[in-house]
């Protein structure tokens, strides 16, 4: 009879900020997982409201050993600072199988959330980087229907991720070499934790496992950090209002980053990176040729168009 795999555990990351109007629900459905091999670990980033007495009692229910408080570092580091703490003390106590999962303190996971998770990391090689992220069903702030998030229309990976984060941060898990990776390297100033972890797995030669099916409650409402992308339209009446300086500027800074850190991506991703900055810090003939380099596009052709434009005069 064959042996059985080892079960993984996994880490679970939990950021918090004056969450109480949404967080006994996440906690309730970490409770409700279909694989209950897991440890949450959390950071607060100064809430002022009932999110740490909540954190608590759930700590309480969960039984002992499973809520962990990560104190440090002290002070207001933001979301993205939050996770990559987080990210950085546990990694030191993954095993070969653990994996590490990120949460939103206003999401609610999907009883098999973890499972398929953890199926998809299993299909991959356990000793290079690996990213696992899915769909969200939309809701609001009540959890009431809005629809569905949409599917890839291209390929994800590198140097496409420069262009557009596909990896939304609540159905992000890691392996543990890719924990390991992230946890290493040095994020580039305003940048978003699911953001960066697919852009360092990619450009290091790992792989990004994409899920079609959803596995989260992704809620919508006027406090969160980032949301869901709306309609194609609304969306891009937005980029044309913001105009490429913001867009570029994060651009600029992920290559910058990227490229003071050659020892964490593959040989031809530091080529591409050398590359891309030449060209943005040179003239129009150079940032056209650069355009040219496979797979640096956005899903939709609008949104490609937009930012070869943005590219060609940011």
């Amino acid at each position: 009879m064959a042996s059985r795999l080892p079960e993984s555990r996994v880490a679970i990351l939990l950021a918090t900020y004056n969450g109480a109007p949404w967080l006994r629900d996440q906690l309730d459905s970490l409770l409700h997982q279909t694989h209950d091999n897991w440890v949450l670990y959390w950071r607060d980033d100064g809430s002022g409201d009932g999110t740490l007495a909540i954190l608590q009692e759930f700590g309480q229910r969960a039984g002992q050993g499973r809520c962990v408080r990560l104190a440090e570092p002290p002070g207001r580091i933001g979301a993205a600072g939050s996770f990559i703490a987080l990210l950085r003390s546990v990694c030191g106590t993954l095993a070969e199988r653990d994996l590490v999962a990120f949460a939103d303190q206003d999401d609610v996971w999907l009883p098999q959330k973890l499972e398929r998770g953890i199926a998809a990391l299993r299909s991959a090689p356990r000793d290079e980087p690996v990213l696992y992220c899915a769909r969200q069903i939309l809701v609001n702030d009540t959890l009431q229907h809005l629809g569905v998030s949409k599917p890839l229309s291209r390929p994800a990976g590198f140097p496409t991720a420069l262009t557009q984060n596909v990896a939304t941060g609540c159905t992000v898990m890691l392996n543990r070499p890719g924990a390991r990776l992230v946890a290493a390297s040095r994020p580039s100033t305003g940048t978003l934790h699911d953001w960066w972890a697919y852009l360092l797995v990619t450009a290091a030669g790992g792989r990004l496992i994409q899920d079609d099916e959803p596995v989260v409650l992704y809620r919508q409402h006027a406090l969160n950090l980032v949301g869901a992308p709306a309609s194609m339209v609304s969306r891009a009446i937005a980029a044309l209002k913001r105009g490429p300086a913001l867009f570029m500027t994060v651009l600029r800074e992920h290559i910058a980053a990227l490229l003071a850190q050659p020892e964490l991506i593959s040989e031809r991703a530091r080529a591409e990176l050398a590359m891309l900055d030449r060209a943005l810090r040179s003239g129009f003939w150079q940032r056209l040729a650069a355009l040219r380099t496979p797979g640096l596009c956005r899903q939709t052709w609008p949104e490609t168009l937009l930012f070869r434009c943005w590219f060609l005069i940011g």
